[in-house]
């Protein structure tokens, strides 16, 4: 070992010991393994013969109590060092949080404060048994229901006109404010540690469905090749990681088991952002298939996507595994598309024409294979 004192330098290869001044001298191998020293005196963070030292002339003899306070100081230099690293490394490379831009306290791998984390709230208000679609639900005035336990049994439009693949899908909030700036940090700027933390918010989501069954197969939706290359990830993926992680750590009985390529994408398609509804269900109409239909055959399958916009991506899925023989489909993504005002209002009145398409006439469309 290399050993700093106010004479020069030593150097202990068990051995041997080179002093400042030119000279060796042949010691015990065991006798040493951390050298302190100061004025000519020697201590050990192992045990040592205090007569001896005094008998090679290294110093006086050292109480045990001093001893015992140089360990004690060991200890704690050495308890120490990470939070001092922490510390350290907060004024050498300071950085601001990526969502607000106030400093962050320290260095991290993942450069999110924890007010933006805290600032994530689930989705609230009456929502479409099946797909989550917001409905701006209100209880026509004298009937008396209530409107939580109404709305767990409503369908939004497009479900009632084209009911989906998939028996539920959740998400955790809408997708705005800072939920939607950690997708971009995750999608776009490749902040690949933000997936598991994000995931955790879907299990939760996951874990209060009614009735969902204890052996589950947990499939990222998938993306084409080329952009997985260009990428270098898939965000479903990571995202499909944390969501395993988490329920295996909430609910330890519950068989989770994740497999990636039970999903694939048999040709390119556009990016779904900037399309229109219609344009994005005619973008993924048959661009999912099962390359090995018996991972899925008989299994419950949970899919996972980062954001549900108009359920074209979740419902082609869906589509795809239950030809190849899944028993049935949920689907959980991070965030949830939601149109200003929600997307109907429940009341006794008809809803008004409108002079273009219905959205669900278009879902249907699409879902008849026409």
């Amino acid at each position: 070992m290399v050993s700093g004192n106010a004479g020069g330098l030593s150097r202990d290869n068990g051995a041997l010991i080179l002093r400042a001044n030119g000279s060796r001298e042949r010691i015990a191998a065991s006798a040493e393994r951390c050298v302190f020293r100061s004025q000519g005196v020697s201590l050990t963070s192992r045990g040592m013969d205090l007569d001896q030292v005094q008998r090679r002339g290294r110093g006086p003899q050292i109480p045990p109590s001093d001893v015992t306070a140089w360990r004690a100081v060991v200890r704690v230099l050495r308890s120490t060092a990470m939070g001092s690293l922490h510390n350290l490394t907060s004024v050498i490379f300071p950085a601001d949080c990526r969502v607000c831009g106030e400093p962050l306290s320290g260095f991290s791998l993942l450069p999110v404060c924890e007010s933006c984390w805290n600032d994530l709230p689930a989705q609230t208000g009456a929502l479409c048994a099946r797909c989550g679609e917001a409905l701006g639900y209100s209880v026509a005035a004298g009937s008396g229901g209530d409107a939580g336990g109404a709305a767990s049994t409503l369908l939004c439009r497009v479900c009632r006109a084209a009911p989906p693949a998939f028996e539920k899908a959740v998400a955790h909030g809408v997708y705005s404010g800072t939920l939607k700036a950690l997708v971009h940090l995750l999608k776009y700027d490749g902040m690949e540690p933000a997936g598991r933390r994000l995931g955790a918010l879907m299990a939760e989501q996951v874990l209060a469905i009614p009735g969902l069954p204890a052996n589950l197969l947990v499939v990222p939706v998938p993306l084409w090749a080329g952009k997985w290359r260009q990428r270098g990830f898939n965000q479903s993926e990571l995202l499909a990681q944390g969501v395993v992680a988490a329920m295996r750590k909430r609910r330890p009985e519950m068989r989770v088991r994740l497999e990636g390529g039970a999903l694939e994408r048999q040709r390119a398609t556009e990016s779904q952002a900037g399309l229109s509804p219609h344009e994005r269900r005619a973008n993924v109409r048959g661009a999912f298939f099962v390359p090995r239909p018996l991972t899925v055959d008989g299994r419950e399958v949970l899919l996972i996507d980062d954001i549900y916009t108009t359920g074209a991506t979740a419902r082609a899925c869906a589509k795809a595994l239950r030809s190849a023989g899944a028993a049935r489909v949920w689907v959980a993504t991070l965030a949830r598309a939601q149109r200003e005002g929600g997307a109907e209002r429940v009341e006794n009145t008809e809803p008004a024409a409108v002079a273009e398409t219905p959205m669900e006439e278009d879902v249907a469309f699409w879902e008849e294979g026409r």
